[in-house]
């Protein structure tokens, strides 16, 4: 832990921004996150094939699912905490050579172990990819420019559902759904040597800040206990509820439920990831415009991811009682979209709370506690579903207890997240250094 008071920073000369360059690794990053949860959701892709080829109970299938979160969140803090000592080129090189490895045991052999291995190691190696890459992101842009492309990085999220769902059950349906595991590790070891030549650390590295400030850092204590911090891992908290169940169940929903073809339920669930891109890239703008008017981070940030956490609970709770085609998936779109502008800004919150030095291992926390619901929202459901009398009233009680959940944690980070109060209590003044 580091010593319990912080001095202030003395004012520095601010590092070069080359911009060229920036955008390169920008690029390398979005591309590192499409394939992210192009890995992360294939399994849900091929759920319907799987669970017949092995003749799986939904109990069973959820607790496959959710095996991939065993050391998700434990990795994501752990790798935070490395991230102050192992440069960001390392880490992800590392992460991404690692999912590769994931995707190959049931290539071999097809069986409940062989998937829950799989999906174990590639969460160890996925949990503190969105941390680490934004992380690696903010280290080539300053404080006043890391909108864009904290809502790019995060746009790779959907944008990889958004590839991911049409080109995966291509291949399911094509060539069987090994070969999707198979063209994801291919992709995964290629991205890995791409990155090892150009994914070098940025000027603004934490490092470099950390050498350059008169005194230690703050007491992890005092950054994590801040409302700002509990709230922003509040509001990922429900966001993460509705992603763990959008990966695990939604593809399976469709077709079991809502009698959709293969094809059909794919091409909706790219609809669904292309309106949470339009809501990420539309969120940046939309926050300068309300902080160019003066309008403060816990109203331009804290209050739009709350509501936006809140607003996607309800339609979560209500589109399961709508029998009408079109305002049904209208809703299912809000449910399991519009939780998407509240993990770029659950770390631009958070980020202005920490210094730059200690950013890496608190957004790895952050992550780590905000997407623990993985370890539970897919095997409960699949206990849902078979312990009800219908499937189709268990994914109600479901999808019931996910608004549920997402309300409660929308409401507790918009009463939570104030970020100019907290920098403030934590002596974080001054211009740059309050970003962090």
């Amino acid at each position: 832990m580091a010593p319990r008071t912080a001095a202030p920073s003395r004012h520095t000369a601010a590092p070069a921004y080359d911009g060229r360059r920036a955008w390169l690794i920008t690029a390398m990053i979005v591309t590192f996150m499409v394939i992210n949860f192009a890995d992360k959701s294939v399994l849900g892709f091929a759920a319907v094939p799987i669970m017949e080829e092995l003749d799986l109970s939904n109990s069973t299938y959820g607790l496959v699912s959710s095996s991939f979160y065993f050391l998700f969140s434990l990795s994501g803090l752990l790798v935070g905490f490395l991230s102050t000592r192992i440069s960001s080129r390392v880490l992800l090189f590392g992460m991404t050579l690692l999912w590769a490895v994931a995707q190959l045991p049931v290539l071999f052999l097809a069986s409940v172990p062989t998937l829950m291995a799989g999906r174990i190691l590639l969460g160890a190696a996925e949990g503190p990819a969105a941390s680490m890459s934004m992380h690696a992101l903010y280290k080539w842009f300053p404080p006043e420019r890391r909108g864009l492309p904290s809502a790019l990085q995060i746009g790779g999220a959907a944008l990889g559902t958004l590839i991911a769902a049409p080109v995966v059950t291509w291949l399911i349906e094509g060539f069987g759904w090994r070969s999707a595991y198979a063209v994801l590790a291919a992709v995964s070891a290629a991205w890995a040597l791409l990155w090892w030549r150009v994914g070098h650390d940025g000027p603004y590295d934490h490092k470099r800040m950390a050498t350059e400030s008169s005194g230690p850092g703050l007491p992890y204590r005092r950054i994590l206990l801040t409302g700002t911090v509990l709230g922003s891992v509040s509001s990922a908290f429900g966001a993460a509820w509705a992603l763990s169940l959008s990966h695990a169940w939604l593809p399976a929903y469709f077709r079991t439920q809502l009698d959709m073809s293969a094809e059909a339920a794919a091409t909706t669930i790219s609809v669904i990831s292309g309106f949470g891109l339009m809501l990420l890239l539309a969120v940046s703008p939309f926050v300068d415009a309300l902080k160019s008017r003066g309008v403060t981070s816990r109203w331009s940030g804290g209050a739009v991811q709350s509501i936006a956490v809140c607003g996607a609970g309800c339609a979560m709770a209500a589109f399961p009682f709508v029998d009408v085609s079109g305002p049904r998936l209208v809703l299912i779109a809000l449910a399991f979209g519009g939780t998407a502008i509240a993990i770029p800004l659950h770390y631009m919150t958070t980020a202005e709370v920490v210094p730059p030095a200690q950013r890496g291992a608190v957004f790895g926390i952050v992550a780590g506690v905000g997407t623990l619901p993985g370890l539970v929202a897919p095997f409960l459901t699949g206990h849902l579903i078979d312990a009800a009398d219908t499937p189709s009233a268990g994914y109600t009680t479901a999808f019931l207890t996910a608004g549920a959940v997402m309300l409660m944690a929308g409401a507790f980070a918009l009463a939570a997240i104030r970020p100019e109060r907290d920098a403030r209590r934590l002596g974080l003044v001054g211009g740059p250094q309050t970003s962090g």
